[in-house]
């Protein structure tokens, strides 16, 4: 026996699928992320950055040259030209690829250009050429939590440390060092 099930005509059918499609629930919308203020968290960082009286504070001496690139990649900075500073502070590190200020600097203006994970990474080779106390110190650890909250992800280079953003917090604060006592 060859029976044939009943065959709905085309428009039929079409207004079937319709009809189950709007009884389907539409896709939750995600809650809206706000913008990764940079000009902000640089300001942020380079507040945590300020010295006090009573600290430690180590400042290493400056290669003219780098100095004199520093002072135009701040101008540059000043005026909103990131990409141009971002130059100044490339050739900077030619010069003195392990000074911790450019590296600091470099990081900062990373942030600015919207590289998270190279601002995380200039930050923690800063931290590593530089002193563990002070200012400077506090300015790298504020970095690398600013380029994660920027949505940077952990360097995969060797020798910097892959640490966790509750830890970059408690490093920061033990950068916080009184001087020795002077007699």
């Amino acid at each position: 026996m060859n029976r044939r099930a009943p065959m709905l005509p085309a428009s039929s059918l079409a207004a079937m699928i319709l009809l189950l499609a709007g009884c389907a629930s539409p896709a939750p919308v995600p809650d809206p992320v706000p913008d990764f203020d940079a000009e902000a968290a640089v300001a942020a960082i380079r507040a945590t950055g300020t010295a006090s009286g009573g600290e430690l504070d180590v400042q290493p001496l400056r290669d003219p040259q780098v100095a004199d690139l520093m002072a135009e990649a701040e101008a540059l900075e000043a005026q909103r030209l990131y990409r141009a500073a971002a130059e100044r502070l490339d050739m900077a590190l030619g010069i003195a690829a392990d000074d911790p200020n450019v590296l600091q600097r470099r990081a900062e203006v990373a942030l600015l250009l919207d590289e998270p994970d190279q601002a995380e990474r200039y930050a923690l080779l800063a931290q590593a050429a530089g002193t563990e106390v002070g200012p400077l110190c506090r300015r790298h650890w504020e970095t690398a939590l600013q380029a994660r909250r920027a949505g940077s992800r952990p360097p995969d280079d060797a020798g910097l440390p892959r640490v966790s953003g509750e830890e970059m917090t408690r490093r920061r604060e033990a950068c916080t060092v009184a001087p020795p006592p002077r007699y």
